[in-house]
This record gives structure tokens, sequence and C-alpha cells, in this order.
């Protein structure tokens, strides 16, 4: 992947799959570049190691798991945002080999971290409205539905960056509609405009 833009691309998407579940897009780029789809950032090297593709691989292992357990989603909430951010900014930074080391940390925390951080946002809004609505009967199905976003949006972002770099911006102006609707709705009522 020698193009700059094509692996900002692959970086933001996998960014934005790290806010469905952080371990998930991380492992797919450990297991791509094992494979010699993805070169790695010099310094970035360890994401493609042995020890990391096990840790990583258990890592998501357990995350996944964890949103299946029903009270036990909701609390994983409180932790896996600040770990979706630094993975998403870790993501960025492991794709993007041909920046200058300078745009590629400023891009991966910039756009790398807050893609994940706006996803990761929403889903905790989307889990609290499915616990306020069904008791957290849904949970699990929207527990699915984020599994499966992230793995098909990491497999897109290795395979096809530019399609999964339209598929992330439509996930993040979904996301974004859905906190600006939020916080519409939690404003006071004399500030509305």
């Amino acid at each position: 992947m020698p193009d700059a833009p094509l692996a900002i691309a692959v970086g933001i998407a996998l960014s934005a799959a790290s806010g469905l579940r952080a371990f998930v897009p991380l492992l797919a780029v450990s297991l791509a570049s094992r494979a010699g789809y993805v070169r790695l950032t010099p310094g970035m090297e360890w994401v493609g190691g042995e020890t990391a593709l096990v840790a990583l691989a258990v890592a998501a292992a357990l995350e996944v798991a964890a949103y299946y357990i029903p009270w036990l989603d909701n609390a994983l909430d409180a932790l896996a945002t600040p770990v979706a951010v630094t993975a998403g900014i870790v993501a960025t930074a492991a794709v993007t080999a041909d920046l200058p080391p300078l745009l590629r940390w400023t891009v991966a925390v910039v756009a790398g971290g807050g893609a994940a951080g706006l996803v990761q946002t929403a889903t905790v809004l989307l889990r609290l409205g499915s616990t306020g609505l069904t008791g957290g009967l849904a949970n699990p199905v929207v527990a699915t539905a984020e599994l499966a976003g992230a793995v098909a949006l990491s497999l897109l972002a290795v395979a096809v960056p530019l399609a999964a770099l339209v598929v992330a911006a439509w996930l993040l102006v979904v996301a974004g509609r859905r906190l600006a609707r939020r916080a519409r709705g939690r404003a006071p009522s004399g500030s509305r405009t």
C-alpha cells in the first residue's frame, strides 16, 4: 500500500471499526500484515508480531464475549471508549507508513482517534437506548450488529480501502447525527434554535 491517501483511507476505516469493537480491527491489521496485505509503519511492526497476534486475538475474543453478558455490556462501555480511541489511533498510525511522522501522528490522533471516539459514543447511546426500551433483551442483537460491522469494515479496509472509506464516512455521518439529535434533545428549552 504505497499510496499515502489510500493508507489514510485504510486507517480511518479501521478506526471507525474500532469504535464498534476495539480489538477486532487491530487483529485484522496484525493478520493482514503477516499475510503481506498491509505494510506497517517503522516502529509499529510489533502489531504484526506473533505475541501481538495472540494478545489481540485473546483481547478480541474477550471483548466480543463480554458484550453478550447483560449487565457487563453497559459497564464495559465506560472502559471501551478510551480503549476504542486508543485502538483507532494505533490502527491509523500502524498503516500510514508513507506519511512523515508528524503528519502520521496528527492524522492518527485527529482522524483515527476522532472516528473511533465518535462511533463508540454513538454505540454507547444505542446500547443505553436498547437497555432502556427492552430492559437489555435486545442488547445481544446490538452486540451482534456491532461485531458484524467491525469485522466487515476491517476486512473491507484491507481489501478495498476506498469502499471502506465510503462506508466509514457513512457510519461517521450516522453517528454524528445521532449525537447531534441527542444534544439537541438535552439542550435547555431556552437555547434551542
